[in-house]
């Protein structure tokens, strides 16, 4: 599996097909290509601003934690994607093998990255919602911190070791080795697959079914929103990179690479739409820190339209425990 967008070129490269078939398989792809430029670009903008304003503007809570290192891989896999998005459009030379497999390695640890950090979220919410005790008074002290650099260790480890740059280290790897390596790759990205698709199907039945019913707060539905934009977008990037080396299942590769980019770049839209729905925006300036805020707030909404939100830090339960 190559988690590139190399096979680009190679779909575009004309076999037995008429030569009319080729060049408006060639425009097509053009298209696809200069409009995934435009969504990645926009996505490195949102992703930027939410980075932006979490690292240096809010007040980090456990959950916020998460977001910001989510929106730290999808800016890296947005920035990947660009530059081989640029490769295909204007034939750019990328110059030494391993300046590409340095881009390959990135897209990589920027996709592990993300849905470790997306597992890690939907099954932290899904522990507070089967065993509230134990995460409002037993959850250990800066969790999330800890575990978001545990997953980002882990998946940077993955990504230097995965395929290309495995293999060039055959000098001193065997190739079964390195193959081994592919196999734990795939089984870690299957495990997060299923980790975050069970979770979120439980937390999902809290939320609507039952008579114990949990009460739907902002931060629950930017939870199932990302998480159901992953399901549809993000995980056909992951599913056709594992299928990569069929050449008749290119097209599909083609198709799921612009959706990944959707995917990264659909989540600091779905941040700011959560926190400005429903609200009066004549009634008091909203800035985007604010907006931020309300779509980590963990408390049921507040109807009075004058009411401020409980916390201007917006700590989600189980916070003051640390992140």
């Amino acid at each position: 599996m190559d988690m590139t967008v190399t096979a680009w070129e190679a779909e575009l490269t004309p076999t037995n097909g008429s030569d009319q078939d080729f060049y408006q398989h060639y425009t097509e792809n053009i298209i696809l290509e200069v409009l995934s430029v435009i969504v990645a670009l926009v996505g490195l903008a949102g992703n930027a601003v939410v980075l932006w304003l979490l690292g240096f503007r809010m007040r980090r809570n456990a959950f916020s934690v998460y977001i910001l290192n989510l929106a730290g891989a999808d800016f890296l896999f947005l920035c990947s994607q660009i530059v081989y998005f640029l490769d295909a459009i204007f034939h750019l030379d990328f110059g030494p093998n391993e300046v590409y497999i340095f881009f390959t390695a990135v897209a990589v640890f920027a996709y592990i990255s993300g849905l470790s950090f997306l597992s890690a979220i939907s099954t932290e919410r899904c522990m507070s919602v089967l065993c509230p005790f134990w995460y409002r008074c037993r959850r250990p002290r800066h969790l999330s911190t800890i575990t978001c650099a545990l997953l980002c260790s882990l998946s940077l480890l993955l990504s230097i070791l995965y395929k290309n740059i495995c293999y060039l280290l055959l000098d001193f790897l065997s190739f079964s080795v390195c193959q081994l390596f592919d196999f734990i790759t795939v089984m870690w990205v299957i495990l997060l697959f299923v980790l975050l698709s069970g979770s979120s199907l439980v937390l999902m039945t809290r939320l609507l079914c039952g008579s114990h019913r949990v009460p739907l707060t902002r931060l629950y539905a930017t939870i199932v929103l990302t998480v159901l934009t992953f399901l549809l977008c993000g995980m056909p990037y992951g599913i056709m990179s594992f299928l990569s080396d069929y050449e008749n299942i290119f097209h599909l590769y083609l198709t799921a690479v612009p959706l990944s980019c959707i995917n990264s770049c659909a989540n600091p839209i779905i941040y700011f739409f959560v926190g400005s729905f429903r609200q009066r925006w004549c009634k008091r300036r909203h800035t985007l820190r604010l907006i931020l805020q309300r779509a980590l707030q963990d408390t049921p909404e507040v109807e009075e339209p004058g009411e401020s939100l409980p916390g201007e830090t917006l700590e989600m339960s189980g916070s003051s425990r640390g992140q």
